[in-house]
């Protein structure tokens, strides 16, 4: 029997490794959610068999709460709230690990060796923080909490003696393991410290953040994987780690920031617009301006943003981009990493309505097109195009690689108003001359140039 659940084991892992590999093109992501869920699957059962449970009620029992509660999250939800259950899934992640590792302390009733206490520690502390952090950033995604860094006197110093109170408490505990009082003083400082590390962190970083929180909810289940003693939770944990590292560090350098100053930094602290003219004027143009731009356009880039998804445009913008390309205009859309409110929310979002990805390019693939473009389309966009990243060094936004959607001939940016974008920083776009503002829902606005296209 060893044999065979070592076996699947190592099955479940190969699987793993070739789902995560295929979820690096949006052509094989399908695939490798496929070959994820097999290998979960194969864990699952293999873990069941090998611990040769008696009474299976309970696991029966969580399996129909937690299917029913997955199903109709992935049912229900819209895709503008996928990011807020992605955060909200990552707390859950954490918190199980904690607790499953708190359970498996009473288990053995105290009596651990020492590489368990280390790892014991290791699960609860980045579980926990895991879990608090999680729904800090699920109550701002949502709007439950406000999206702008909650900030106050000798912060940093107060994370840093909480922080501080834990590795006396661990020390503690590694010494005496017996006392379980320590260990769930190390869950509770855990708790708190995971919302203070969160709250100070603004709505342009929630990406990031979310792809941080998934990082540490592997490490967790990696270091609860030790306190089993089970080398298919270490080998999963570890993946889910690794990749939410490197995905981090992709989102950090997309907006040419480190981790320690997204965590410090503070952005969009005020809602302060970066106005250095108030005398600014904005020419607003109509659909049928915008129709006739377009009629006699040869090439177009399309950017969307999080307001696409807001309004639920991507449907009307895909039928928008087939009705360009029968006109025989050459049209591809321009993702930039952190468009949307998680990594890959916005190629997501376009898979919905069936974007072919051949029409999809990256930023680094596709910025330097822009200066022989006739006219790019910008939905929803804000942050993304901000010439002020370039320019400014004042902005917040400064030096984070942009769309270069002010360097087309002509720039149609179509948005509800000219509120700002999470960053809280004013768009130097929406005044240049080339720039043509249609104001109105996207998706309004899109069915509209669809018909005047088609007349």
């Amino acid at each position: 029997m060893k044999i065979i659940i070592a076996i699947a084991y190592l099955l479940s892992s190969v699987l793993f490794i070739l789902g995560l590999m295929s979820l690096c093109s949006p052509k094989t992501a399908r695939r490798g959610n496929l070959l994820a869920m097999i290998a979960m699957l194969i864990a699952i059962v293999a873990t069941l068999i090998n611990n040769e449970i008696v009474d299976f009620t309970f696991i029966i029992i969580g399996l129909i709460i937690g299917s029913t509660i997955g199903v109709t999250a992935a049912r229900k939800v819209s895709m503008t709230a996928m990011p807020q259950m992605v955060a909200l899934f990552n707390g859950l992640g954490g918190g199980s690990s904690a607790f499953v590792a708190l359970a498996e302390y009473y288990r053995l009733t105290g009596g651990l060796k020492f590489n368990v206490s280390i790892s014991m520690i290791i699960s609860l502390f980045v579980g926990a923080v895991t879990l608090t952090g999680s729904l800090i950033a699920f109550g701002k995604l949502q709007g439950i909490i406000k999206s702008a860094p909650v900030v106050f006197k000798a912060q940093r110093f107060l994370n840093l003696l909480i922080f501080t109170l834990f590795l006396i408490a661990g020390i503690i505990f590694i010494i005496n393991p017996a006392n379980n009082a320590y260990l769930l003083a190390i869950l509770a400082i855990a708790m708190i410290l995971g919302i203070l590390l969160v709250i100070p962190i603004g709505g342009a970083d929630m990406p990031v953040v979310i792809s941080l929180l998934n990082s540490c909810s592997g490490l967790a289940a990696a270091a609860t994987g030790f306190v089993l003693s089970n080398n298919i939770l270490i080998i999963c944990g570890a993946l889910v780690g690794a990749s939410g590292v490197i995905l981090t560090r992709i989102m950090c350098n997309a907006m040419n920031r480190s981790i320690p100053n997204i965590i410090f930094g503070a952005v969009g602290a005020t809602s302060k617009n970066i106005n250095k003219d108030d005398n600014r004027k904005v020419i607003t143009y109509t659909e049928e301006d915008a129709s006739m731009i377009l009629e006699i356009a040869q090439t177009v880039i399309v950017i969307p943003g999080y307001g696409l998804a807001v309004a639920q445009a991507q449907f009307a913008l895909q039928e928008l981009v087939k009705t360009l390309i029968d006109m025989g205009i050459n049209v591809r859309y321009a993702i930039h990493p952190v468009a949307g409110r998680m990594p890959g929310h916005m190629n997501v979002l376009l898979a919905e309505a069936n974007v072919s990805y051949d029409l999809l390019s990256d930023l680094g693939d596709i910025n330097n097109d822009f200066q022989n473009t006739d006219v790019a389309l910008v939905v929803g966009a804000n942050d993304v195009v901000n010439p002020s990243a370039r320019a400014d060094k004042n902005s917040p936004l400064y030096g984070m690689p942009i769309l270069n959607a002010d360097k087309a001939k002509t720039v149609i940016i179509c948005k509800r108003s000219l509120s700002p974008g999470f960053s809280g920083v004013d768009n130097e776009l929406f005044y240049q001359k080339k720039t043509m503002m249609v104001f109105g829902d996207a998706k309004d606005s899109i069915n509209n140039l669809i018909k005047l296209l088609k007349t």
